[in-house]
């Protein structure tokens, strides 16, 4: 009885809720493409991403595809929830948490290389935790860096997760000889075609520009960060955090894979953070994927509290959230 009286679960809890924040997604992203119909597109400078951005993606399906893209995030992340069961109540929480914290950010609203490759981060991140102690885990480590190969084809900064990925199947306990060498060559395989069509087609330098943008490091200064950047980082920067101690204090609760999963997640989104703040001209393409991890983070805290500080953390976040958005869209304007 008391935790139906409590806003926080009685929303958490709702079967409604999923599709509550989706027509929220909706009407946010249509408000935006009122109020600014022409959002600053950012430029990658990756010439192979340009190329296919300019040559075979007409203007008009930018915003569309953007939200197509994230739509497929949404059904992954339940779908990834439903096979490792790191939320125990309400597999959708997280989706709808994804959808509102996107569209809260206009900038986002636009295609960019970044959304592509939050798909295949995805994706490989569902195969990562497949391995968890899995008995031949060459082959599923295989598939899982198929995935941030063919994301780094895109977005080549994706390939610098390799190394956490590493840390994170050393402590699924599926990382051995086997399955290491058979994650490299998951992820060079995408390359390997990248060269076929490059040497077939005499343009070798397609072949080049991933490795050429990945070694490309630009002087971070304070102009690099948007006040719009600075204002959503803050705020996901507080429900990581907030979202984090719970894990790491209440994690007795959760079963010991399941804890194994969320202080990966919790490692990943702190790496995002870094890598930010290391390359804020990145931001827009790693923004998505940070906040694959912080909504799965922040689903966890807001399904499985049930307190009046919690309830009341829930309410300030609501409230921020709607601030944010109106700010962020006033510093666009």
């Amino acid at each position: 009885m008391i935790r139906s009286k409590r806003l926080q679960n009685r929303i958490t809890a709702g079967r409604f809720t999923l599709p509550v924040a989706i027509l929220l997604s909706l009407f946010c992203w249509v408000l935006t493409s009122v109020l600014l119909p022409e959002i600053p597109v950012m430029k990658s400078g990756y010439p192979l991403w340009e190329s296919i951005d300019n040559g075979y993606i007409p203007a008009w399906a930018n915003a569309p595809l953007s939200f197509l893209l994230y739509g497929i995030i949404g059904y992954f992340l339940i779908e990834l929830n439903n096979a490792f069961a790191i939320i125990r109540m309400r597999a959708s929480v997280q989706t709808a948490i994804y959808f509102l914290l996107i569209s809260v950010c206009p900038a986002l609203h636009q295609l960019y290389a970044g959304d592509i490759a939050s798909v295949a981060f995805l994706i490989s991140l569902f195969f990562l935790f497949k391995g968890y102690q899995h008995p031949r885990p060459a082959s599923i480590l295989f598939y899982s860096f198929l995935f941030i190969g063919a994301g780094s084809l895109f977005f080549p900064q994706l390939t610098l997760f390799i190394p956490l990925f590493w840390i994170g199947a050393h402590s699924f306990q599926a990382l051995t000889p086997k399955s290491f060498f058979g994650s490299l060559v998951g992820w060079s395989l995408p390359y390997w075609f990248l060269l076929g069509h490059a040497y077939f087609y005499d343009e070798i330098e397609l072949f080049y520009q991933p490795f050429i943008e990945l070694g490309t490091f630009q002087p971070v200064t304070l102009q690099d960060f948007p006040l719009w950047e600075i204002a959503t980082l803050g705020y996901l920067f507080v429900m990581f955090t907030v979202s984090s101690v719970h894990c790491l204090v209440a994690g007795y609760e959760d079963k010991i894979r399941t804890r194994s999963y969320l202080h990966f997640l919790i490692f990943l989104s702190f790496c995002i953070f870094g890598y930010i703040l290391l390359q804020p001209a990145q931001t827009v393409h790693l923004l998505p994927l940070l906040l694959i991890g912080v909504s799965i983070l922040t689903g966890h805290f807001v399904v499985l509290t049930n307190s009046r500080a919690s309830n009341v953390f829930f309410i300030c976040a609501l409230v921020g959230l709607v601030l944010l958005f109106g700010f962020n869209v006033w510093t666009l304007l």
